[in-house]
């Protein structure tokens, strides 16, 4: 069997000004000099025979068969990947990895990517990312600050995984009073002298107001430079190219037979996850269809159900981590759907900027949401669906962003009468939402086994070390912060 060569893959920007880079260059720069986002400039594909012998293998031989058709073995020998992808995933406590569970009750699997050592999904691709950028600056001989936005999960990764690193210092930036107590201790009680949490007060539209400073930053590259930025948000090529590994695997561990076409739901934020399945499926899996499940924002089930991106007033829901209300992972999609086009990307993204809305044109959203299907679950449906799953034959527990993604595909169900297998995406273990799992609980019930974590228990005993701004003042005080950090 021949594999494609990766030697020529090269890594543009959405926009379309910046010339090619490698995959090295790519995931140390984060965002593109032009202010695009990296995508490679072909797309592997796995054909039939390849799918088949893949179906066999363990989920670390599984992600080194994928992720090598990115990397020129130039820049990354196999040696080198194998051990990264080895150290990445050290501490996960599930002997698959990312283990499917068949719901009985409502017939549907759920894929468990909760695993991981902060407990969500985000570790799955944060940990290789870092130890990526990690190796890259190491052997550069150079150091970088990694600034990100959070609401709830993304951050609580990042500085695990950045713990101790001396190439990079890590500043998590959270919308205070918007993430759940558990969530803020993972970050705020790391005993690591590289990891700078800050707790942003004013925050009307939560990470979607972080998400601006951090742009501001990045579009200065003078600044930039001079603050040695770089980004891990899911903006960073390598987070969504590492999320396309658990669909291949989920796939594999779900069908009867290899060529079975299979459905994904998905809870849905940033749109970076759901962006990783999309070019799953471009690499040859066979995926009928993708459920986009979102919470009362729903920016994206406005997009895929009548063709209008939007910007509209955050909402809080139950479910912080999907808290969005611009997918900025949406303008990668777009650019791999319409042809490689930046010119088309730029215009959409000028005018969102500008108006705040965008109608597609029924030709483009007719190809947009091609494979794809929507829903936007209220706090109510979340919740019945985490009692009923809960106090029926199953007795699952599922976190809050895996409910909504239950809910849909139960929706998907009773719509559709589907008959193909469904997989919901488990994106946070329950341990990280006791409040909102109370909700669910009759009075005076305790907590359930289920509902709790060893390492967040630890954490409620440690010491928090943060910083906290107000949104008005974080820019300047951010970049002064920043400097003096980097003359240590």
């Amino acid at each position: 069997m021949t594999l494609e060569k990766t030697e020529m893959i090269r890594y543009k920007s959405t926009r379309g000004t910046t010339p090619p880079v490698g995959f090295d260059e790519a995931i140390l720069s984060g965002f593109a000099a032009d202010g695009g986002l990296f995508v490679p400039d072909t797309i592997p594909l796995f054909n039939p025979a390849e799918l088949e012998e893949m179906a066999q293998l363990e989920y670390l031989a599984l992600a080194e068969r994928i992720i090598r058709r990115f990397i020129d073995p130039v820049i990354m020998p196999d040696h080198d990947l194998r051990k990264l992808l080895r150290n990445s995933f050290l501490y996960f406590d599930a002997e698959e990895t990312v283990p499917v569970v068949y719901l009985n009750q409502s017939d549907l699997h759920v894929l468990e990517l909760f695993h991981g050592p902060t407990l969500s999904f985000k570790d799955i691709a944060m940990g290789f990312l870092i130890n990526c950028m990690d190796y890259f600056l190491a052997r550069r001989g150079e150091k970088l600050s990694l600034v990100l936005a959070t609401t709830g999960d993304t951050g609580p990764a990042a500085a695990y995984a950045s713990a101790g690193k001396k190439t990079l210092e890590c500043w998590p930036l959270y919308p205070k009073g918007m993430i759940s107590e558990e969530q803020e201790r993972q970050m705020t009680t790391l005993d690591a002298a590289n990891v700078h949490p800050v707790g942003v007060e004013g925050c009307a539209s939560g990470g979607d107001d972080l998400d601006i400073i951090v742009a501001n930053l990045f579009a200065d590259p003078e600044q930039k430079e001079e603050l040695k930025l770089s980004s891990v948000n899911s903006i960073n090529w390598c987070r969504v190219m590492a999320q396309t590994v658990h669909y291949f695997f989920a796939y594999f561990r779900t069908v009867d037979k290899v060529g079975d076409e299979i459905i994904f739901s998905v809870p849905t934020g940033a749109f970076g996850n759901l962006c990783a399945g999309s070019i799953a499926r471009s690499m040859g899996l066979p995926v009928n269809q993708f459920i986009c499940a979102t919470n009362d924002n729903g920016t994206l089930h406005r997009l895929f159900s009548n063709g209008i991106l939007s910007r509209q007033e955050l909402k809080t829901p139950v479910r912080s981590a999907i808290d969005i209300v611009v997918p900025y992972n949406f303008w990668r999609f777009l650019y791999l759907t319409c042809g490689q086009d930046p010119t088309s990307v730029k215009m959409y993204m000028s005018l969102f900027e500008e108006q705040g809305m965008i109608e597609f044109p029924a030709a483009l959203w007719n190809k947009l949401r091609q494979g794809f299907i929507s829903y936007s679950i209220s706090d109510t449906e979340t919740l019945d669906t985490m009692r009923s799953i809960y106090r029926g034959p199953d007795g699952y527990l599922l976190d809050p962003h895996g409910a909504v993604a239950v809910a849909a595909a139960k929706r998907y169900q009773e719509e559709t009468a589907a008959e193909l297998k469904i997989v919901c995406l488990a994106t946070a273990h329950p341990a990280k939402f006791p409040l909102v799992i109370q909700q669910t609980l009759e009075q005076g019930e305790d907590l359930p086994e289920a509902a709790l974590h060893q390492t967040l228990e630890q954490a409620k005993n440690r010491f928090h070390h943060l910083r906290t701004c107000h949104y008005g003042n974080l820019e300047q005080a951010l970049t002064r912060a920043m400097k003096r950090q980097l003359l240590k």
